[in-house]
């Protein structure tokens, strides 16, 4: 039996993809030639015409080729595909999940506009499987729903089984033991607009609240990297239009967030420019240009629709991103990391945790401050970005702050070093205004 035409086909619309990049990336590569080969025949001057003519014709011949081949193969796959039985669809498995999350990190707006199977909506996710945000399906699908909600939000490029990196419990298995709560894990596009997702997550997490099969108490939200971006996002959004669950959020914690932009993102659109500008490596340029609009908000961090609307993505200098207030009634937290022990340390304070330095991850830059408590916050030493989606003295401190309530944090000083077994692995200390 052939596989319907409204359901979604990931397998086949990965090999259309990857045949169209193919045949783009031939094309890229005989830009590049064709610009060297220009330069060189301006310089030689008239006498090489004759030359080359016969280089182009050969050249473009050759090029035409490969991507024509490229077409036929991709087209001969389609074909194959098409005739298959109805299988399980790729983003239900662990790795065709992040090879999907890998996809819409780089393009995923692009998908969103093409309405391409590839995309990834926002939706609530267990043992891959989406939970539509209906009582039914939730009632089902959480038997023992408790009335206090831990919603996790993975980062760019990544799925929600990113927060089991290494192996052993995740978080929110271990919160609903030691805390008594249930953990939502939500899956999106990270390669759309941080601003979008944090809509998209606001009206998902209303429809789940309105349908929780008992009466939502308290909501706190754990976002890793760009997820906590794509949580304050959704946390403002909802205040603004009025939302009732947000009014039930007590906690927003972000783990190695770049609240402030991220170095790598902001490298990137520094060198599409420079590259850009170069006939022989405007192909490049034009590459790096394609990345996704997630990418580009994370430059400063960027949240809401005003920092990107009716405005020059491409623009070398971009205009100040809007400031958004905290959540007023949730305690902010943050945790910071270094791959050096101390986050003094020159190597540390040059490049965080590899991807988010330590200053951006608990909101302060030279012109930009956000006024995060310092006792809301932690540092690890020792640790890369990933660690911290499954990190021992990350969710003792996590399981802390999930144990009080927001007046009992405000009064509560955090203990300035953990001891104990969690030590000897990385050294870890609150952070700093």
């Amino acid at each position: 039996m052939s596989r319907p035409e409204a359901e979604p086909d990931e397998l086949r619309a990965l090999s259309r993809l990857a045949a169209a990049e193919l045949s783009g990336g031939a094309g890229g590569i005989g830009s590049v030639h064709d610009a060297i080969a220009r330069r060189v025949f301006d310089a030689v001057g008239p006498t090489a015409a004759p030359v080359r003519l016969a280089h182009d014709a050969i050249a473009r011949g050759v090029y035409a080729s490969v991507q024509g081949a490229a077409a036929v193969a991709g087209h001969v796959a389609d074909c194959a595909l098409a005739g298959r039985d109805s299988g399980r669809p790729l983003s239900d498995t662990p790795r065709g999940a992040q090879a999907l999350a890998v996809v819409n990190g780089l393009i995923g707006d692009a998908l969103e506009r093409e309405g391409s199977d590839l995309q990834e909506r926002m939706a609530l996710r267990l043992r891959g499987r989406v939970v539509p945000a209906e009582r039914g399906p939730l009632a089902a699908a959480f038997p023992a729903a408790r009335p206090r909600l831990v919603v996790f939000v993975h980062g760019l490029m990544v799925s929600e089984h990113a927060w089991r990196l290494g192996g052993g419990e995740s978080y929110g298995a271990r919160l609903a033991r030691d805390v008594g709560c249930t953990p939502l894990h939500v899956r999106y596009n990270s390669g759309r607009h941080i601003s979008r997702n944090g809509r998209s997550l606001a009206d998902l997490l209303d429809a789940v609240v309105a349908a929780w099969p008992v009466e939502v108490g308290e909501i706190a939200l754990v976002g890793h990297s760009m997820g906590g971006l794509v949580a304050r996002s959704a946390c403002c959004q909802a205040s603004e239009r009025g939302q009732a669950w947000v009014a039930r959020v007590r906690h927003v914690v972000s783990l190695g967030t770049p609240h402030m932009g991220a170095p790598l993102a902001q490298g990137l659109h520094y060198a599409a420019h420079a590259l850009h500008a170069v006939p022989e490596m405007r192909p490049f340029g034009r590459f790096l240009r394609r990345r996704s609009a997630g990418i580009r908000d994370l430059r400063q961090g960027s949240l809401v629709d005003r920092d990107w609307e009716g405005c020059d993505p491409d623009a070398l200098r971009a205009a100040a991103c809007a400031e958004v207030p905290l959540l007023e009634g949730a305690t902010h937290c943050f945790v910071t990391a270094t791959v050096t022990r101390s986050e003094r340390h020159p190597l540390g304070r040059l490049v965080g945790d590899a991807l988010v330095l330590s200053a951006s991850a608990a909101g302060r830059s030279r012109s930009r401050r956000i006024p995060f408590r310092a006792d809301d916050g932690m540092h690890v030493g020792g640790a890369h970005h990933l660690a911290l989606l499954n990190h021992p003295a990350v969710y003792a401190k996590l399981r802390e702050w999930l144990t009080q309530s927001p007046s009992q944090a405000l009064r509560a000083p955090s203990s300035r070093h953990i001891t104990g077994k969690n030590a000897s692995s990385s050294s870890v200390s609150p952070g700093r205004r």
